[in-house]
């Protein structure tokens, strides 16, 4: 019986799959409920330092579990469930510790949504990313239309919304959308390296880089740098500053705690 959303922690990295490769990882409220416990779970876990964010079966995620949004009967049912959904990717987003997503197949409608909630995206060679509702008569309601034109110029993100055509990875790695392509059947591995690479920093830093880049983007210059100084000044006084000058010296990796 599928678990719908699996939680594996190995190596200081939580890699979390969606796991409804019958139903091509579509995301219905299930999936929705256990995402949101999963990373309530590992919020405050110090042995998880990075998220890994995947699919099994052969494509990432499919999008909205169509068959459970056919059943609604109101629309305040599909608005609680958007609802719902886009408070799990919000949780995501603002995730104290960096997350990757790790893309094969596609990603497509609140699947690539979930993908644009992530800090970093690995995709395979010839994966397709796009948000199809346009031809649905709807729109993305989970995040999609605005945090894809936070991710790539204006006019690219219109065009893939209001014509719900997607592209494909080497594209959107052009664009910017995407950190790293993988060759086929490589994205987890590679997603795992590249999460792995940021557990070794310190995890008060992480989080205050993460706040820093995702609320300063929407300040004037002047205020984000004052945001800037503050954290900074903060960050100065923990022991893992110290940790890390020390390293620095003594010419040997930092080991960081949090504090």
């Amino acid at each position: 019986m599928s678990t719908v959303l699996r939680v594996e922690l190995r190596d200081r990295l939580a890699v979390l799959t969606l796991d409804r490769p019958e139903r091509l990882n579509a995301v219905g409220s299930e999936t929705v409920r256990r995402l949101t416990e999963a990373l309530e779970g590992i919020r405050d876990d110090d042995d998880v330092r990075a998220l890994v964010v995947t699919g099994a079966g052969r494509a990432f995620s499919a999008g909205a579990d169509l068959g459970e949004i056919e059943s609604f009967t109101a629309p305040g049912q599909f608005r609680d469930f958007v609802g719902r959904l886009t408070e799990a990717y919000a949780l995501l987003e603002d995730f104290p510790k960096p997350s990757v997503a790790a893309v094969h197949g596609f990603a497509f409608g609140g699947g690539l949504e979930l993908v644009l909630a992530c800090d970093l995206r690995v995709v395979e060679r010839g994966a397709r990313l796009g948000l199809p509702e346009m031809k649905l008569g709807v729109l993305p309601g989970a995040g999609g239309t605005q945090r894809l034109p936070r991710l790539l110029p204006p006019a690219i993100a219109k065009q893939m919304i209001l014509s719900g055509e997607p592209i494909e990875a080497e594209r959107a790695w052009q664009l910017g959308l995407v950190n790293e392509l993988a060759e086929p059947g490589g994205a987890l591995a590679a997603a795992e390296k590249l999460a792995g690479g940021l557990t070794a920093g310190a995890p008060l830093a992480l989080a205050a880089g993460k706040r820093l880049i995702d609320y300063g983007v929407g300040m004037d210059l002047g205020s984000a740098i004052a945001y800037e100084r503050e954290t900074v000044t903060v960050l100065f006084s923990t022991e893992d500053r110290a940790e890390g000058l020390n390293a620095f010296r003594e010419r040997r990796p930092g080991e960081f705690r949090g504090v």
